[in-house]
């Protein structure tokens, strides 16, 4: 049988207060006794007790045992005042190993909270189990809410509730509530609301309303739920090949912007910078393949010879006015052929229009080769979305080169350093250490970040951040070491002004105040072109101020002041 303790009972004489509240209860908020409780003396007594004889009692011991040593007296030979003491040091020890460990003990005890020590509450607890006399059954635990939000309802109407249980039952798809509603912004709701009750989680602070979900229907994401806030920032204004530009940037990391702006001063007080763009070209390569390597060969003659190239261009650019087919790459694996087209797509970024027009060549090509088997329209030849050398080698998209001579007054006054070490950081650092690294075409000190802000502003694909982001930073002291030449070479920035994202209100709009919204009808491709320019002049102002501040040793000063926050953010947004 299983017998617990029962809980004392409250003495006689005790005496209540009138709300029902122990005295001691009131100077106490825990019933839960303390390890230390158990002690006779006040705790830092009895810690300088032990502590004392801990230490007392070891210097006398290693002082006998010298004098053992020194008078070869065998140590296991003890008196009884040093029994005494090695008891004492032993005793000592433990408690005071039980000291360190104490609170240790007292996670335990609080774990055992509705066990005996409890008696404060639950009294039913310490009775013999299976007694008759119980007569109210023991209450059942309380279970853990999984998420202390409460869950919002969005809905308008008791339809909107049928179609809810709907979607949660398994009636409705819930990818296809836009069609059978004919309101996106409704099935948004509707589909936030499902989820919510699916998962027990709120989306509370998830906005909803403020947003045209027509927008991206069919174009930018399915199943809509909301949408996410991202500040934009402005640098600049950016000079460059004349001409001003106040350049949005949409991220999260603190100090980014304000350094990029920095850059774009020291560079506008020194005279602006220059670019040049020394390709156009957006890439897509099928892999095809055949019996044998002979006939994978004859191919791979058959594309690289110029006298066929004009027949194909013919058949490729029948997918869009605007793509133009410039060459065929080809290289061979095995019985495997993987050809990378290469063609300009206005000012489009062109991965939909390249890939058309590369059907339409295989289309062809069968033809004459029936034999081919077509594995797939992308063979990772291309590169899309994936550090690879080709393109950095080759290129993709837009190939950018921007410079700008930096005085030396704007070194020590702007960027509070100098030239010598800008230079010496710079080989250190963006060619040495990123060799030693590996990098595959991450010679720079933050390329990313600039292209990643601009690209989520202005409606750019992120996820092709990773080639766009292939940069090379140099710097030259020029005039006897008084000047600072900086140079950015890209050779795949992958950037459209019509398409995607940048139909959507605010990326559009961020385009606008760059000057490149839409397509150019006079000169098809020039808003793309110049778009690129502008990405490559702001990664060239990012790399300036971020180096400067390393070689300053403001790096992370700077972050600390601008890249941390002390605000409760979970309050500010309640």
């Amino acid at each position: 049988m299983d017998v617990r303790r029962r809980a004392p009972k409250p003495s006689q004489q005790t005496t209540v207060h009138d709300n029902g509240t122990h005295p001691d209860h009131q100077r106490h908020k825990s019933s839960t006794p303390k390890a230390s409780d158990a002690l006779p003396l006040p705790l830092y007594l009895t810690n300088a007790v032990f502590f004392t004889l801990f230490f007392s009692v070891a210097y006398y011991l290693l002082h006998r045992w010298r004098d053992k040593i020194r008078n070869s007296t065998p140590l296991h030979v003890v008196t009884l005042s040093e029994i005494a003491a090695i008891v004492s040091l032993i005793a000592s020890f433990i408690y005071l190993l039980g000291f360190f460990g104490i609170d240790f003990v007292q996670s335990f005890i609080s774990r055992a909270s509705h066990d005996a020590w409890d008696l404060d509450h639950h009294h039913h607890n310490f009775l013999i189990e299976n007694d008759p006399r119980r007569s109210q059954p023991p209450p059942q635990p309380t279970p853990r809410c999984l998420d202390p939000e409460p869950l919002t309802s969005t809905l308008s109407s008791e339809e909107d509730e049928e179609i809810v249980k709907s979607v949660l039952s398994g009636t409705i798809a819930s990818y296809s509530l836009e069609s059978q509603l004919g309101d996106c912004k409704r099935a948004a709701s509707i589909r936030r609301e499902a989820l919510q009750r699916m998962t027990g989680r709120s989306l509370q602070g998830l906005p909803l309303e403020g947003f045209n979900y027509e927008s991206i229907l069919g174009q930018c994401c399915e199943m809509p739920i909301g949408y996410v806030q991202i500040p934009v920032g402005i640098a600049g204004p950016l000079l460059l090949d004349g001409f001003e530009y106040s350049v949005p940037m949409a991220t999260t990391e603190g100090c980014l912007v304000a350094s990029t702006n920095r850059g774009c001063k020291a560079i506008h007080i020194s005279g602006g910078a220059s670019s040049m763009l020394l390709k156009d070209g957006m890439t897509r390569a099928p892999v095809v393949r055949f019996a044998s390597a002979k006939r994978a060969s004859e191919l791979k003659f058959f594309l690289e010879d110029p006298v066929n190239f004009d027949a194909l261009s013919v058949v490729f650019n029948r997918s869009s006015r605007f793509a133009r087919l410039q060459g065929i790459q080809c290289s061979l694996a095995g019985k495997n052929l993987y050809m990378r087209f290469t063609c300009s797509t206005g000012d489009a970024m062109g991965m939909n229009m390249v890939s058309k027009g590369v059907q339409n060549v295989l289309d062809f090509l069968q033809a004459d080769f029936p034999d081919m088997d077509i594995i797939g329209i992308s063979g990772n030849f291309c590169s899309d979305k994936k550090p690879a050398a080709v393109n950095w080698i080759e290129g993709r998209g837009k190939s950018v080169v921007c410079e700008a001579i930096i005085k030396e007054e704007v070194v020590k006054k702007v960027l509070k350093t100098n030239v010598a070490a800008l230079v010496e950081l710079n080989m250190l650092k963006n060619l040495a250490g990123s060799a030693i690294a590996g990098a595959l075409g991450g010679f720079n000190a933050h390329a990313s970040n600039i292209v990643s802000a601009v690209f989520i502003a202005t409606g750019q694909d992120p996820a092709q951040n990773i080639e766009s982001s292939h940069c090379i930073t140099m710097m030259e002291a020029l005039n006897d070491g008084k000047d600072l030449h900086i140079s950015v070479t890209m050779p795949s920035i992958e950037v459209g002004t019509v398409g995607g994202g940048t139909q959507l209100a605010s990326q559009s709009a961020c385009l606008n105040l760059l000057g490149v919204k839409g397509a150019n009808k006079e000169s098809p491709g020039s808003n793309s072109r110049l778009l690129a320019t502008i990405v490559a002049g702001a990664v060239l102002a990012g790399e300036l101020s971020l180096l400067s501040a390393i070689a300053a040793g403001q790096l992370v000063k700077s972050h600390m002041k601008y890249n941390r926050s002390s605000k409760d953010v979970t309050k500010v947004a309640s």
